[in-house]
């Protein structure tokens, strides 16, 4: 499945000098509830955590990617992004972790301007040169960085568990009245010729608006233009998306300018690009989002 993720191997060390969560809001309700599944924001260091070992289960344990010594010793994912940022928890309170609390089984991060202010701006810049996107929005825009976003294998077959997960993005999204989200989203591998039709369907008939193009740092930058337009078919260009960004496209979501290859994690990575005033009108009514 497509995924968001965070900093990597080179920042992550700095957690065991962190401070405390100060970007953490506390004591939110409930945001939305599906049988034994709830989904709210961390409160806690140790729901934190919980999101954290869940993040290396996923990305180091079942997929590809490499962790440092220090996550490795810990059975966690972290970086400097997560002392600051909100953590979206999806939590079945009817199974629980070792430590005998409710056990987190999706995770979003979320990270807002004065969130990523704290730590010298966003993860993403790492890979995509925000410039022209921050330079070109309304300075009242509200933006809202994704990462980190991963499911437990045994709950991304259950119906309930994405949706869920995008009821309480779609709730911090109007608590915060947010206009825009973006982030870095990835495909499986890294062998870029095998993805020639995705990456250009995803060129071809999802481009961010010019003026606004982010695009991705040019000693990283991997061209998606891969098959000519006519070449495509829509429907099995969708079709051969990872199910995460499938979704977003479907929601309405543009693509910036190039790939990105990330060998730590094993993926190719496309840039997000979400206005919410361009939500199709099913998934406003599916998530509640009136806005």
């Amino acid at each position: 499945m497509g995924t968001f993720r965070g900093e990597q191997e080179a920042t992550v060390v700095n957690i065991y000098e962190a401070g405390p969560f100060e970007g953490r809001l506390e004591q939110w309700p409930v945001l939305a509830v599906s049988g034994a599944l709830e989904v709210r924001l961390a409160e806690t260091e140790h729901e934190v955590e919980q999101a954290q070992r869940l993040r290396y289960t996923v990305f180091y344990e079942e997929m590809s990617a490499v962790p440092s010594p220090q996550m490795r010793e810990s059975g966690r994912d972290f970086d400097k992004f997560d002392d600051v940022c909100d953590h979206l928890l999806v939590v079945d309170r009817d199974a629980h972790d070792e430590d005998g609390q409710p056990l987190v089984v999706g995770t979003y991060r979320l990270t807002r301007k004065k969130d990523a202010d704290k730590v010298g701006g966003f993860y993403t810049s790492s890979e995509y040169d925000l410039t022209a996107m921050l330079n070109g929005l309304s300075p009242d825009t509200k933006y809202l960085e994704l990462g980190r976003s991963c499911i437990l294998k045994s709950y991304r077959a259950r119906p309930g568990t994405m949706q869920l997960l995008w009821k309480g993005l779609m709730a911090y999204v109007a608590r915060f009245d947010i206009d825009l989200m973006f982030g870095c989203a990835s495909l499986p591998g890294i062998d870029v010729a095998e993805m020639a039709l995705p990456l250009s369907y995803l060129h071809h008939f999802h481009p961010m608006p010019e003026n606004l193009r982010v695009k991705a740092r040019p000693e990283l930058h991997v061209g998606m233009n891969r098959m000519p337009k006519e070449a495509i078919d829509e429907r099995e260009g969708i079709r051969s998306l990872p199910a995460m960004l499938k979704g977003y496209v479907r929601a309405g979501c543009c693509i910036g300018d190039g790939a990105v290859v990330d060998r730590q994690f094993g993926t190719t990575d496309v840039f997000i690009y979400f206005p919410l005033s361009g939500l199709d009108a099913r998934y406003k009514s599916r998530f509640g989002l009136v806005k």
